[in-house]
């Protein structure tokens, strides 16, 4: 027999009871408001630079700085332009400057060159075979430290220079003055430098890439008009301009009136160029450019003598300013 009651068992078999909040605290503390978890910052301290980097960085300011400064004197230092020269070949059995070879340039395209403000160089011809007074100068010399070339007229380009024969002795040209000119033509194209052939030098470009000549125009092309006559620079032609010509558009015209001094003219193109105008009532071709090259251009008539003609002249100051800007931005 047991000696626990009923009661007893019952009480000690039921569930303890839950406990009793403690509301001793809450009486006590003031209500809270939930607060939402603020993200870590994004800020963080610039990085401190080391003694290195801090000169390094005063370095490279410094050798911009002079950069800049050794640009700008660059761009603004005058131009120097080299200019062909004529030959004069020494006639046989004469004394005196006669019995010489000469060298030189006509006044009138020197002075066009330097109407903005440019020096003008005469390249002489160069022979490094020189019993007398040798020399290690080459044309290249020249094509590096000048700004541009351009190349003058004169006595005609030998039929040699094109794979031909002259038809007649007195169209022999000068093959010397070929050779010369068309060695400095390639010299300032590798260098990148501009080049502007008037006349003759026009005629030069076109053989100096494979192209021919007509010998005389009066001869192969018997519909032409006179090209050259008595009245020398007075002699004048119209001109035009084809579809698509950057003459055209420098000039900002689509015809005009220009100077014809040439018996010889260009016949077959040579290659990478493109005809840039042509006479306006025979398309003889009157000026061509080299498309490979930032400015190379050849111009059948001179516009050295352009001015003194006349306000009916084509103004040409476009393509000297053309080809000295060339000369500016080519110049490193």
């Amino acid at each position: 027999m047991s000696d626990i009651s009923d009661s007893e068992a019952n009480q000690s078999n039921s569930p303890p009871p839950p406990p009793r909040p403690d509301t001793s605290s809450s009486s006590q503390q003031p209500h809270q408001p939930h607060q939402s978890p603020q993200p870590p910052s994004s800020f963080s301290p610039p990085p401190i630079e080391t003694p290195w980097a801090q000169t390094w960085k005063l370095l490279a300011a410094r050798f911009k700085a002079m950069s800049d400064k050794a640009g700008r004197r660059i761009m603004q230092r005058t131009l120097k332009i080299g200019i062909s020269a004529r030959i004069f070949h020494p006639e046989t059995g004469a004394k005196g400057l006669r019995g010489k070879t000469l060298q030189y340039l006509e006044e009138s395209i020197a002075q066009w060159v330097m109407s903005r403000d440019v020096l003008v160089f005469m390249i002489p011809t160069v022979n490094t075979n020189g019993l007398v007074h040798p020399s290690n100068i080459r044309l290249r010399d020249y094509a590096k430290h000048l700004d541009g070339l351009v190349l003058q007229g004169g006595a005609d380009v030998s039929p040699q220079s094109y794979a031909e024969a002259a038809t007649r002795p007195e169209w022999n040209g000068d093959r010397v003055r070929d050779m010369y000119e068309l060695e400095l033509l390639h010299e300032f194209i590798e260098a990148g430098k501009p080049v502007l052939g008037i006349c003759r030098g026009c005629q030069l470009i076109n053989v100096a890439f494979g192209g021919t000549l007509y010998q005389d125009i009066a001869t192969d092309v018997p519909a032409a008009i006179a090209h050259v006559n008595d009245l020398y620079d007075s002699n004048y032609h119209e001109l035009t301009f084809p579809a698509g010509s950057t003459l055209a558009s420098l000039l900002n015209a689509q015809n005009a009136v220009v100077n014809s001094i040439h018996h010889q003219a260009v016949k077959d193109l040579g290659r990478d160029l493109s005809v840039e105008a042509v006479s306006g009532t025979d398309s003889i071709v009157e000026a061509i450019r080299y498309r490979k090259a930032p400015f190379v251009m050849g111009l059948q008539w001179h516009p050295e003598f352009h001015r003194a003609g006349g306000p009916e002249l084509l103004d040409c100051m476009p393509i000297l300013d053309s080809f000295l800007r060339t000369a500016r931005e080519t110049r490193f």
